[in-house]
């Protein structure tokens, strides 16, 4: 029988796979340019590394042998090329970096830039075919008024173009921005085709960039004009529609975006209507005000203080009246969140690349870090300002909000946009309540009942099956008795028929 989580094989067995279009191995003579062998050789040897992992993405490991023998010719270091990773490529796999005793990690292709603490790393973005020519042109074409204000953002594996690309457009257009890789405790490799360092380019662009606003997101840094915000300006952005395009969509929602897709050589003005994303985005935060049973889900293990997120949720979570149970459980998939009906919610700590997961076919809304806080900080109000990089939420960060104070302990009740029925939200700063014996009088709500019981106990008990029976004392004690012979297909008592 043939069920949503489970099948006779037959399907497996009939399939017809298809082979994925890869891109062919980089020539040798081509290999030390495009993934800069020297810079990364100079930077195992200052920082006296002897073991390294080399982390590739799935387009660039036809040339991770090559790389691995040339870099360890160069330097006498082992290197351990990484395989599938623990969760985005995107990210730096410092689990399974740590599993072979490597002391740094050189990172290759497409990245997300979020910050690591435990080892060394260092990025290699690599190049990626692009016409610069044409890119130049679909710009006027979008921008035929030199005075427009534009910020040019760009996935990672084309930075190695700006330079160049900013010295054919500063001619003629005064206020664009060049936005620039920005790292937080990583080392970057980003070669530009020009001798002009970026942020010399940069101050000669933008004259007013001693008193200009600095604005740094997702590994990338740019300076607004003093007194400008960024309403006033539009962005351009180079590269494919994927995540990172989303990222920036979401997060800079304000601003009209115009892409071009270096690989069709195509520019298009970006559609997608962003309200109707963010009304999506508005409906699970209403379902995470209805949920009583929240569960975790740690999607990295190595970008920086997702530690701390975890503990803020779970404190936030439980002064909301709600519980939490944290979940580890790599690549998420449907068949494995389904293994928990008891959950109403998940909450998703990843990279903000990864942290918009589509909910869609998973039986419980899966929200990111900043949702859930919209739906239990009662001081959060939802504004339309969206933040995908959880970092941004501990105490300290730029869009950290305080809870309320302990004295405005009570119930909040309103009415749920879903079902249309009374919530309370009960809101608990009392550090000593859990410390009370289970024998200590608790003040009684005059409106509501709530009855302080187990979540997960609760919902088991009120399910028609709940695992194998002992039923202890009701089966008579026998004597051991010599079982069936043979297997499961003959018997040896069943005889030939």
């Amino acid at each position: 029988m043939t069920t949503a989580f489970s099948s006779d094989g037959a399907q497996a067995i009939q399939r017809t796979l298809g082979t994925l279009a890869t891109a062919g191995s980089t020539g040798v003579e081509a290999l030390d340019e495009v993934y800069r062998i020297e810079e990364t050789c100079t930077f195992i040897l200052q920082n006296e590394l002897h073991k390294v992992a080399l982390q590739f993405s799935d387009d660039l490991l036809v040339d991770s042998a090559a790389v691995a023998a040339k870099l360890e010719k160069s330097t006498g270091a082992k290197m351990y090329i990484l395989g599938d990773t623990s969760y985005g490529s995107c990210c730096v796999d410092e689990v399974a970096a740590e599993h072979v005793g490597a002391e740094g990690i050189i990172h290759y292709g497409r990245a997300c830039l979020s910050p690591s603490r435990r080892l060394p790393v260092m990025h290699v973005f690599g190049r990626k075919a692009v016409d610069l020519e044409r890119c130049a042109e679909s710009f006027r074409e979008h921008y035929p008024d030199t005075q427009s204000h534009v910020i040019i953002l760009y996935d990672v594996v084309y930075s190695f173009i700006m330079g160049s690309l900013q010295h054919i457009l500063e001619s003629e257009y005064a206020n664009v921005v060049m936005s620039q890789i920005s790292t937080d405790g990583t080392q970057c490799y980003s070669p530009r085709q020009t001798d002009k360092p970026h942020e010399e380019a940069q101050a000669e662009t933008n004259p007013n960039q001693t008193n200009a606003q600095f604005v740094r997101k997702f590994g990338r840094q740019f300076a607004l004009r003093e007194g400008s915000s960024l309403e006033d300006y539009r962005i351009f952005y180079i590269g494919q529609e994927g995540v990172t395009l989303t990222n920036f969509m979401m997060t800079f929602n304000q601003c009209s975006f115009y892409t071009f897709d270096p690989e069709t050589r195509a520019g298009r003005q970006e559609s997608v209507n962003i309200n109707k994303a963010l009304m999506k985005r508005y409906y699970l935060i209403e379902r995470a005000k209805d949920s009583k049973v929240v569960g975790i889900l740690v999607g990295t293990l190595g970008v920086a203080d997702y530690l701390s997120i975890i503990d803020h949720l779970k404190d936030l979570i439980k002064k909301a009246g709600k519980k939490s149970y944290v979940f580890v459980m790599g690549k998420l998939n449907v068949p494995k969140l389904a293994n928990f009906l008891e959950i109403d919610i998940y909450v998703l700590v990843a990279c903000p690349e990864n942290s918009f997961l589509d909910c869609s076919e998973f039986y419980r809304p899966v929200v990111t870090p900043f949702e859930m806080e919209v739906a239990c900080n009662k001081n959060r109000e939802w504004t339309g300002e969206y933040v995908t990089s959880f970092r941004d939420l501990l105490p300290g960060a730029c869009s950290h909000v305080e809870f309320p104070n302990p004295g405005a302990d009570g119930d909040d009740t309103d009415v749920s946009l879903i079902t249309g029925a009374l919530r309370s939200s009960y809101w608990n700063n009392s550090e000593s309540q859990d410390n009370l014996p289970s024998s200590s009088l608790v003040q009684r709500n005059p409106t509501l009942t709530v009855a302080q019981t187990n979540p997960a106990a609760s919902f088991l008990a009120s399910r028609s099956w709940q695992g194998l029976e002992q039923k202890l004392g009701e089966t008579p004690v026998t004597k051991a008795v010599e079982g069936r012979r043979g297997i499961a297909i003959a018997y040896e008592e069943e005889g030939n028929s």
